[in-house]
């Protein structure tokens, strides 16, 4: 039996699932088993979460709400699509302008 691949998350998947127990009330448990993680995994996500808000609260920063946190999240895909587009942009000019001192163009 192949070994089985070992599954990468992003930052923002990471904070979105331990939110979903910190803002929800639910137990690590629960919301494990609905995103199809392990318990511990997952709790150490919201470990990790739960100390980042107590520092931001120490250093006098209100943490983000939820509201917030979605808005950030749909700004940073965002972002990368125009970077996606802006990057194709470039190249398309690029291409544009070595087919533009081609001899036989227009």
């Amino acid at each position: 039996m192949p070994p089985r691949k070992r599954r990468s998350f992003t930052a923002e998947y990471k904070v979105e699932a331990a939110h979903r127990v910190i803002d929800s009330g639910r137990t690590i448990a629960e919301v494990a088993r609905e995103l199809g993680l392990s318990e511990s995994l997952l709790g150490e996500w919201v470990k990790v979460e739960r100390r980042r808000i107590a520092a931001a609260e120490v250093h006098g920063e209100k943490p983000l709400d939820t509201a917030e946190r979605a808005e950030l999240l749909r700004l940073r895909r965002q972002v990368g699509e125009l970077e996606k587009d802006n990057a194709f942009l470039v190249k398309a000019s690029a291409y544009a302008a070595t087919q533009k001192n081609r001899p036989g163009s227009i």
